[in-house]
């Protein structure tokens, strides 16, 4: 399994995410690290396990923020100090005149369901990304936002799909066992990653029973409720 720590990025700062409700994010407290800074909460948490990839949501660009558009430098830095991450990354695009400088950091673009007003605002992206692509289908405490095509057909996915449960996010709650009843029978075809609430091994097992290919995590780790022996254990 692929354990794929997140940070949510918002002014220029690392905070902690919860329950999608993005006006009242503060910066994050970590027993990894002091800071608050992207820099050093990345280098924490490639201190505490070697992970291979990480997740990073933009929540500025996101936002569609005026008086910071986006944390581009910051995640540019990350990209060329930290080589050995895949990143990647959630800049709130919904349209090809949005893709900007994105495309040039190598990474893996997240494009997000609760952005696209249609499918084919999706397609013409999903058509010139090609395998930089991740989907991301996000449900909000209020339930999916998204064309509802990319929930009821499976043909309009990439290879590699999120169930971001935004309502789950930060909660340490456990995981959307109803979301993922609801897609378990796509894990054979498709990569599916869990997001939301997932906490221990005991939520890791339930996620393995679904046959989910990976979880993306960030208060679990920094509250240190998983260990090394245990992360490297999942990802063997």
């Amino acid at each position: 399994m692929q354990i794929i720590p997140v940070i949510d990025l918002l002014d220029g700062v690392v905070v902690h995410a919860r329950k999608g409700e993005r006006q009242h994010y503060k910066a994050i407290q970590s027993l990894l690290t002091h800071s608050s800074k992207p820099l050093d909460i990345v280098a924490a948490l490639l201190e505490y396990f070697p992970f291979q990839q990480l997740y990073i949501a933009d929540l500025n660009a996101i936002q569609k923020f005026t008086h910071t558009p986006n944390n581009y430098r910051i995640i540019e830095s990350i990209a060329k100090l930290f080589p050995e991450l895949v990143l990647w990354i959630d800049a709130g695009i919904h349209s090809i005149t949005e893709l900007g400088s994105w495309t040039k950091l190598n990474a893996k673009l997240i494009l997000g369901s609760e952005n696209f007003s249609n499918i084919d605002e999706y397609l013409a992206l999903k058509k010139l990304l090609n395998n930089q692509l991740i989907l991301s289908l996000d449900y909000m405490p209020q339930g999916y936002m998204g064309p509802e095509q990319l929930i009821q057909s499976t043909q309009y996915w990439p290879d590699d799909v999120i169930l971001m449960s935004l309502s789950h996010v930060g909660e340490n709650s456990g995981c959307n066992t109803q979301l993922l009843e609801t897609f378990k029978s796509f894990t054979t075809k498709y990569k599916l990653y869990a997001a939301g609430g997932i906490r221990n091994m005991e939520d890791f097992k339930l996620l393995q029973n679904y046959g989910v290919h990976g979880a993306l995590i960030a208060t679990a780790l920094h509250q240190k409720q998983l260990s090394y022996n245990q992360i490297n254990q999942l990802i063997v």
